[in-house]
């Protein structure tokens, strides 16, 4: 696949790449934008449950391949609704020939704005993130995070800090059908032992996640959106075959959850 990667690159400057099947990307011109807004009935990523119902919504503005974008999330971290969990994210990167090169920053109000000496789980946390799309045509991709900031490790028996760098891989296709129907699947893996398992074992298979999704136009630059998702956390539910029972109150005990989500999107 990194063979099939540097095409783009390669046959960039020649004219004929219009029907090229692997290199359909065209150079950003000028300004753009976009925003969106869900109403979600969980919080899933990357394997994990991170919320109950909440509100997800985001904008992103950008110039020739540059790009800011502001994401947040404002929800209930199970359905006792006892607690609230804010968050707040931003991405800064460059995007071009379908390589996405970006650093995200999330914050979740837990501790003061870009103070990364908080917990592993909570607080600030900076990634270096890079995404991959074959093409428009193929749209088979591959992201890999790696943390960068935070108490990002643990204690070894001798009482040393062994720091981590918690990573995560995902390998994702989606699949376009008529109507603006589309599916998509992904599965991803932590390389070695790392904050995604609880700093336990090594490589593990960490999330397998499948989401149907229907978009409809409302005029030339919105629309309507609605998906359902299935997410499955196979390490988890090895570690913990209980963990595949139903916690109504609790979800976050779950290594098996599902997601409904209906929105609105500009572009």
């Amino acid at each position: 696949m990194i063979m099939v990667g540097a095409l783009p690159f390669l046959c960039e400057a020649q004219e004929k790449a219009d029907n090229r099947y692997l290199d359909d990307y065209r150079k950003p011109i000028g300004f753009t934008y976009g925003a969106h807004a869900t109403l979600n009935s969980s919080y899933l990523w990357r394997g994990f449950y991170a919320g109950a119902l909440n509100v997800q919504g985001g904008a992103n503005v950008g110039f020739g391949g540059l790009y800011a974008d502001l994401w947040c999330s404002i929800g209930t971290t199970d359905w006792s609704f006892t607690r609230f969990q804010p968050e707040v994210d931003v991405s800064l990167g460059f995007a071009r020939w379908g390589l996405d090169v970006f650093l995200l920053y999330i914050h979740n109000f837990d501790c003061k704005f870009f103070d990364f000496s908080n917990h592993v789980n909570y607080g600030n946390r900076l990634e270096l993130d890079l995404r991959y799309t074959v093409s428009s045509k193929l749209p088979l991709s591959f992201l890999w995070a790696t943390r960068v900031s935070a108490s990002d490790g643990y204690v070894n028996a001798a009482g040393d800090t062994i720091r981590t760098w918690s990573s995560y891989a995902e390998l994702s296709y989606t699949h376009h059908f008529p109507f603006d129907i589309s599916l998509y699947g992904a599965v991803g893996i932590t390389p070695w032992r790392s904050g995604y398992t609880g700093y336990e074992g090594n490589f593990a298979v960490n999330n397998v996640e499948v989401r149907l999704r229907k978009d409809w136009s409302v005029g030339e630059h919105c629309g309507l959106r609605i998906q359902g998702s299935l997410a499955c956390n196979p390490y988890a539910l090895a570690r913990d075959k209980s963990s595949a029972r139903w916690y109504p109150t609790h979800p976050g005990y779950q290594s098996v959850n599902a997601n409904v989500a209906v929105g609105v999107y500009l572009k």
